[in-house]
């Protein structure tokens, strides 16, 4: 059956890095398998850079990013083919050439369309070179146009699968001659070929969609750590590895700001029953984990997600009335048209409180149209902390010495809403 392999950006990062990705590829020789990869290192950051270069009024800017893009792709090129780096370095050029062309014709274009026409040559970029890559090194691969498999809607930076479509193209491709197949993790295609991204966590759901209309065994989401912990080990001394958790227990954690899996990547893989490893591609001999659908060790340890840089939104109908329906909808409805997500909502007779991430562009526009209408009052510089699984005093010991701003508590999952300044840099989970 169909392995899918999936690798970001730390794992391609450079020439070091991706000669480290053949050998280990090396290591796993059963076919067919599917190789999903991300751009290199900070490259969709560059990329974004260089879109706001070339929607600026500093050419100078926008010429320098772009010879800076090429210069360290063509660097990687070298260390790796040496002196037969040419046809390669030619394929890396003419893609070069191709974002320049785009970046020129789409610059006055609407920015999420824009957006999406060039920050998609980051991926085009490093599988180009990692095909080329491994083909180079003997490992028999093909090279493969996501943008010519997954088929999306037009709603740009976040663009919806066509599920039908998709499946028939990538249910068409002939996987039994021994090659693997290499292609590119976050972009697709309308159905005319603008091409498209799928959003946050793009790369992983790009896997889970390819496993999903294959039916594969399974999907390994390859990282530089070795697999999933029940709270963010740079956050909290005593993080503990999760060995199996479930689809449903991921989704939750997820939902409530784990750097996990994203939900949208875990929904088509539980359809098909489809496990979802985290494996170290630093330490093959790790045991990594597993998402599935063993619930059975769910909820062992409690698990503790933390988002900083929130802001809390206090909104109160400004003639005294309660907050009924109606006025729920009506705010709810701004905050969606708004693009922002609500860490949590606190509902009470006249109020409506809101934990928002403080992006100022979305931001300060809701604020606005909200203050419009009712009465709103802000604090920022506030830590969201969610707590699963955890009992009465595990809560008291994580609360204590903090000023709690807003709650919310259910069967499983506590919310806690403190401010920034009252938070440690490093937490630590009683036991």
């Amino acid at each position: 059956m169909t392995q899918v392999f999936k690798f970001g950006g730390a794992s391609i990062r450079d020439a070091a890095a991706i000669r480290h990705l053949g050998d280990l590829l090396a290591r796993f020789p059963a076919r067919p398998l599917i190789v999903v990869v991300s751009a290199m290192g900070k490259t969709t950051d560059a990329l974004e850079a260089l879109l706001a270069a070339a929607r600026g009024d500093d050419p100078a800017d926008y010429r320098e990013r772009l010879e800076t893009l090429r210069r360290e792709h063509l660097a990687t090129v070298e260390a790796l083919f040496g002196a037969s780096a040419g046809p390669v370095a030619q394929r890396v050029e003419a893609l070069i050439t191709e974002l320049d062309r785009r970046h020129r014709r789409h610059a006055r274009r609407e920015r999420p369309f824009h957006y999406d026409q060039t920050v998609c040559f980051g991926e085009l970029l490093s599988t180009t070179i990692v095909a080329a890559w491994l083909e180079d090194t003997g490992l028999a691969s093909e090279w493969r146009d996501a943008r010519e498999l997954i088929v999306t809607d037009g709603t740009h930076q976040a663009a919806n699968v066509n599920w039908s479509a998709t499946a028939e193209r990538v249910r068409g491709l002939d996987l039994d001659d021994g090659r693997l197949r290499v292609t590119q993790g976050f972009i697709g295609a309308t159905p005319e070929g603008d091409a498209t991204t799928l959003g946050r966590e793009g790369s992983d759901y790009s896997a889970a969609i390819l496993a999903h209309c294959l039916a594969a065994e399974a999907v390994t989401i390859w990282k530089d750590v070795p697999g999933l912990f029940n709270a963010d080990p740079r956050r909290v001394d005593n993080a503990v590895q999760l060995e199996t958790i479930s689809y449903g227990e991921a989704i939750a954690l997820a939902w409530h700001g784990a750097k996990v899996i994203h939900p949208k990547t875990l929904a088509p893989l539980q359809q098909r029953a489809i496990p979802l490893k985290v494996r170290s591609f630093q330490d093959l001999a790790a045991s990594g984990s597993t998402i599935g659908d063993d619930a059975r060790r769910d909820g062992e340890v409690p698990a503790l997600m933390l988002c900083e840089a929130q802001t809390l939104l206090e909104v109160r109908p400004r003639d005294f009335a309660f907050m009924d329906e109606a006025r729920q909808h009506d705010i709810l409805g701004r905050l969606v048209a708004a693009g922002l997500h609500a860490g949590l909502i606190d509902a009470g007779a006249t109020r409506l409180s809101l934990c928002l991430d403080s992006h100022p562009e979305r931001l300060e526009p809701l604020v606005a149209s909200l203050s419009s209408n009712y009465a709103v009052t802000r604090r920022d510089d506030l830590t969201l902390l969610t707590v699963r699984h955890g009992d009465d005093a595990l809560l008291r010991a994580l609360g204590e010495g903090r000023d709690c701003l807003a709650e919310r508590r259910n069967a499983d999952t506590a919310q806690r809403l403190f401010p920034a300044s009252q938070c440690p840099a490093t937490w630590h989970v009683p036991t």
